[in-house]
């Protein structure tokens, strides 16, 4: 009878931690992860790209010394962020790596803004053929921001849902930070068109 009573026991225990998310926690996690890598990925195609870029642009553009520091300065601070799987978990250098890819497009539309000035570098093979894997790059950044926003707010979902957040808890689980616009108002203004 004792034997029967704790095969009964066991039983139960084995099929309620059946039911309990761990699983889905952790694939959920390891989808995260894996979206993140390919967004790191995008990202280090897209700061080998660069290099190229300026100097081609360096040998039309030679006075416009300012925004190529500008490039150069972004490029490097994107490269002294150490980006590694776990900062997903940190949203302070999550924001901080964010802000270092975004100060980094920024640059690199000014840069490219500046090659519109200089009709012999547009015209340049190289200069384009390195304009067009940026272009392709920061598509493939889009696309993989856009999968790693995705498997974030399912594992949030995951999370946060009766009753596997209860095993999230347990086993230290917490949401996960996912891109964000940093200003949501401006996107609401149309902009502002000037003829000169």
């Amino acid at each position: 009878m004792k034997t029967g009573i704790i095969v009964v026991i066991l039983a139960g225990l084995c099929l309620g931690l059946s039911g309990c998310g761990y699983n889905r926690i952790q694939s959920s996690d390891e989808q995260i992860k894996a979206d993140w890598a390919e967004i790191l990925n995008q990202y280090q195609r897209r700061a080998d790209l660069v290099p190229n870029l300026v100097n081609v642009v360096k040998g039309y553009a030679a006075h416009e010394k300012e925004i190529l520091t500008q490039v150069a300065e972004a490029r490097a601070k994107v490269g002294s962020i150490q980006a590694t799987p776990e900062l997903i978990n940190n949203q302070e250098a999550f924001s901080k790596f964010v802000a270092a890819q975004k100060e980094l497009s920024s640059s690199l539309g000014r840069l490219l803004a500046v090659a519109e000035n200089y009709p012999q570098l547009k015209a340049d093979g190289i200069f384009r053929d390195l304009q067009a894997q940026l272009e392709g790059t920061e598509n493939r950044i889009a696309v993989a921001r856009n999968r790693y926003i995705e498997a974030v707010k399912e594992y949030n979902i995951t999370v946060r849902s009766f009753p596997v957040n209860l095993t999230a808890k347990v086993f230290g689980c917490s949401v996960k930070p996912s891109f964000s616009v940093e200003n949501e108002k401006d996107l609401a203004k149309p902009p502002s068109i000037e003829f000169k």
